[in-house]
């Protein structure tokens, strides 16, 4: 039994140990699956993705240009086309210092290998380790530390493509690349991209660069931290110029030497010690090169803008530019600079334009300085910073904030006081006096300095700040006294004219650009124009315009102005200040003198001053027009005067009484010379009406009528000291029939033609202005003929009422007394005159008594006033008491209008 058992148990166990083997023998075989089918698919997936991406490397190579060997070694020249696409410059083909392999030192060669392609002997044109490495480097040491891209693939870019980050054009790159390897060798791809690179300032090629910056025409003279400089400087030529950026060149010639270090050319000593090497110290007095290149200092802008935007040579790289140029413009800029009709003979004077389209951005012209006939590439004044903006930075850092912040009016008040800085130090105004409580409108327009700065204080250094650089001025910080021009970080006049131009473009800023594309000689296009911005709200652009048309009409700015054109700008002049005494100058003397200005067409900034400080560097008065006499013959001669600045539905012009505060409306009764029109922002503009009551205007003097007989018309004429523009005469006339006329005249005269003889006439003369109205002046005259014996007419009491203003004139009549000529058909007797009456004495007048003087009326007292009773005094009407005056009721005041109780129901009487 025992036997049997433990035979039965151990079978039991043997088939339990084999079963279990089955399962993990089942489940081993069932991973291996699992694994195997993972394995296979990442083997497909590579498969698919090798597959797809040389499908793709294939697509975008198969268009790829052929390695032209011409395009290798011969550098290609770049076509420039003005704004009319018309073809103005070539830049290309000067002169070369072209140099082998063998010419290039080894400290050279091993600080660009190190700078751009330290395994450039150990790849075939394409360096996988390199470009992982780059990315690596990049994120540890900062942007710009090293390049993905081998020299060899450099050659390629600069020879055959466009620089577009594309996959297209990596992969032609690449392509071209290991073409390029396979038929030169490495020394001589190296002497290709040693010869081809950029250096800045229409330099390329390192054999020029040398000489042009250290004077050294045999490269094996090199030394380290000169080959270091020359290797980093093709990443960004302009940027890393060290005439115009010293600073960021030492930065990248010291990256330069620590790849060097990284890569054991040189050790870290080597690195350390050199790196203190100072850049000016490297450097030779800055060259002027000889060219016939035409504009070259707009020539300057496009090769900045090409060079920076796109990073290729604009002298070998064949393309075609396509600018903003206005040749018509660009002539007369430099027509204007060289003339000696503005400048003086003082030494040093230099002036420069920058003239932009108010609307676009588009530079149009660029004068970089006098004299440049002969230099190419020199200082360029226009876009180059130059000195200091004076009282032309106060619409950008003061009032154009504090419209846009606070909402200021034109008619907003600021007191002009003594006052100081936050920290204590006065501040003054140029003429060193104060006018007290004054507009903003009347602080800008005549340059006041305290308003100013109370206008930076009120906004804020921080608002003012975002407000200005928003107009690209770039400034890391504002300061008070920048509010009236002294910003410590000087500006050019291409920066001011990019500013001034968003006040006349409705508050939208587009950087000035000299440049709108460029075409590749694959036939690639790359679009260089920048984008617009709004920088403002368009009630403070076109409020800003409106004071700084103020400005050129009637303030500071006024020998500026172009007649039949729309002109808004500002002058600016600047300061020594204590700096002046270095120069044995006072602290007043000026030097530097702006004019910026604006069309709704065109903005120019024109600036004045000296390509040095020396104790000559003051302009006088005179000079300091110059800038705006600059700009009104330029303006005059390229405007044609259409357009208008436009007033936004957000801005209201309303009439404001003079010296309100706060502004009130001016009433129906404000008299016109107390009225100004102002702006304000919709929605704040004042309600409140000032209380004006109506003021009498003065009687016009000196009313006379007299009758011509040649004419057969009545002449009147008077006169009125206090006529304005809205000054109108309404003559009144009667006849003593009971007749009225009333004319309006604007004239000091006036003619009554074809009387009616034997007529008086009653003439009253008002002034009026509105709704304003003088008492009236009065005269009479009457006409001869008519009947014979008519005595004169004497006018109604009521006609005569004018207070006594009409001068002597009233109830006086010069031509009365009939002047009958006829001979009432009666024969004429032997010695009588013809016309004369029979009994009529010589020079004797029809109906005229014996003894009776000429005019006299029958019965007329010798020295009686015709229609004078006896006894009544000379100029008393008739019924008139002793003390009365001319046309006064009895009992009525002096004083009182005449005629005003029957004047209030008889609206047709004189004298109402």
């Amino acid at each position: 039994m025992s036997g049997e058992y433990r035979s039965r148990v151990e079978r039991k166990q043997a088939e339990k140990q084999a079963k279990q083997a089955k399962q993990k023998k089942a489940k081993k075989k069932k991973g291996l699956s699992w694994l195997k089918t993972i394995a296979i698919a990442i083997l497909l997936v590579i498969f698919i993705g090798a597959a797809s991406g040389v499908a793709a490397f294939a697509y975008f190579v198969k268009d790829a240009p052929p390695l032209d060997e011409t395009k290798i070694k011969d550098p290609l020249s770049s076509t420039v086309y003005d704004m009319n696409g018309k073809k103005f410059a070539e830049l290309g083909g000067h002169k070369r210092t072209y140099i082998s392999y063998k010419d290039v030192p080894k400290v050279l060669e091993n600080a660009v290998l190190a700078t751009e392609d330290a395994r450039f002997y150990d790849h075939h044109g394409i360096d996988v380790v390199r470009l992982v490495g780059a990315v690596v480097a990049n994120f540890q040491e900062g942007f710009g530390a090293e390049g993905g891209s081998t020299i060899t693939q450099q050659v390629v870019k600069l020879s055959f493509l466009s620089p577009k980050k594309t996959l297209e054009r990596k992969a032609q790159e690449a392509w071209l690349a290991l073409q390029l390897e396979q038929k030169y060798s490495k020394q001589e791809i190296l002497e290709m991209y040693l010869n081809k690179i950029y250096y800045s300032d229409g330099i390329y090629g390192v054999a020029r660069a040398a000489e042009y910056y250290f004077g050294k025409t045999n490269l094996k003279e090199l030394t380290l931290v000169e080959a270091a400089l020359l290797a980093g400087m093709p990443q960004s030529p302009n940027r890393y110029n060290p005439y115009d950026h010293p600073e960021a060149a030492k930065k990248r010639r010291d990256t330069v030497l620590s790849l060097m270090a990284k890569h054991g050319f040189i050790s870290q000593e080597e690195a350390e010690k050199a790196k203190q090497v100072p850049i000016q110290s490297m450097l030779t007095e800055r060259k002027k090169p000889q060219s016939s290149v035409p504009y070259d200092a707009f020539i300057d802008e496009v090769i900045k803008e090409v060079t920076d935007k796109a990073n290729v040579n604009v002298f070998e790289d064949g393309l075609k530019i396509y600018t903003t140029l206005d040749q018509e413009a660009q002539s007369h800029v430099e027509k204007l600079l060289n003339s000696e009709q503005y400048f003086t003979n003082k030494k040093d004077l230099q002036s420069a334009i920058a003239l932009v389209d108010t609307k676009t951005g588009a530079i149009r012209a660029l004068g970089g300085g006098r004299n440049r006939d002969h230099v190419q590439f020199g200082f360029n004044y226009a876009i180059q910073p130059v000195g200091q903006p004076g009282s032309a930075i106060k619409p950008i850092l003061d009032y154009g904030p504090a419209i846009e912040y606070l909402k200021w009016s034109t008619a907003h008040i600021i007191v002009d006081e003594p006052y100081t800085y936050s920290d204590g130090t006065p501040i003054r105004n140029a003429d060193r006096t104060y006018k007290g409580p004054v507009t903003m409108r009347y602080a800008l327009t005549w340059s006041r300095n305290i308003p100013a700065l109370k206008a930076f204080q009120a906004v804020g250094k921080e608002r003012a700040q975002e407000f200005a650089n928003r107009l690209g001025m770039g400034f890391d910080k504002v300061e008070e006294a920048y509010s009236i021009g002294g910003v410590a970080r000087y500006v050019s006049p291409l920066q001011m004219a990019g500013a001034y131009s968003a006040f006349g473009n409705n508050g939208l800023y587009t950087k000035p650009y000299a440049v709108t594309k460029i075409v590749f000689p694959d036939g690639t296009e790359m679009d260089l124009k920048p984008k617009p911005k709004r920088v403002m709200q368009d009630y403070t652009a076109y409020m800003i315009t409106d004071m700084l048309k103020s400005v050129v009409r009637s303030g500071t700015g006024q020998s500026a102005n172009v007649p039949g054109v729309e002109v808004a700008g500002k002058t600016g002049t600047t300061n020594y200040g204590p700096s002046g005494a270095k120069f044995n100058l006072p602290e007043s003397a000026v030097p530097d003198s702006w004019f910026v200005g604006y069309t709704p067409n065109y903005t120019a900034a024109v600036w004045t001053g000296f390509s040095k400080r020396s104790s000559t560097a003051n302009l006088s008065k005179a000079e300091q027009r110059i800038s705006r006499s600059l700009f009104k013959a330029l303006i005059s001669h390229i405007d044609d005067g259409s357009g208008k600045f436009e007033q936004p539905d957000s801005v209201v012009k309303v009439p404001i009484k003079k010296g309100t505060n706060p502004p009130k409306l001016a009433s129906k009764h404000t008299p016109a010379s107390e009225i100004t029109y102002e702006l304000f922002v919709r929605g704040s503009q004042p309600t409140e009406v000032a209380k004006d009551e109506p003021k009498e205007l003065p009687s016009v003097k000196g009313l006379t009528a007299s009758y011509d007989q040649a004419t057969n018309a009545i002449s009147v004429t008077w006169s009125y000291d206090k006529q304005t523009d809205n000054t109108l005469f309404e003559v009144r006339i009667k006849d003593d029939q009971g007749h009225t006329e009333t004319v309006t005249t604007k004239d000091l005269k006036m003619t009554i033609a074809n009387p009616t003889p034997g007529a008086s006439y009653t003439i009253a003369v008002y002034a009026k202005d509105g709704e304003r109205m003088s008492k009236p002046a009065i005269t009479n005259v009457r006409i001869p003929g008519g009947e014979q014996g008519e005595g004169p007419t004497t006018p109604d009491d009521e006609e005569n009422g004018d207070d006594g203003r009409n001068d002597g004139h009233n109830g006086q009549d010069g031509n009365s007394g009939n002047n009958n000529n006829g001979n009432n058909g009666q024969g004429q007797q032997p010695g009588q005159q013809p016309g004369q009456q029979p009994g009529q004495q010589p020079g004797q007048q029809p109906g005229q008594q014996p003894g009776q003087q000429p005019g006299q009326q029958p019965g007329q007292q010798p020295g009686q006033q015709p229609g004078q009773q006896p006894g009544q005094q000379p100029g008393q009407q008739p019924g008139q008491q002793p003390g009365q005056q001319p046309g006064q009721q009895p009992g009525q005041q002096p004083g009182q209008r005449q005629g005003q109780q029957q004047g209030q129901q008889q609206g047709q009487q004189l004298g109402q």
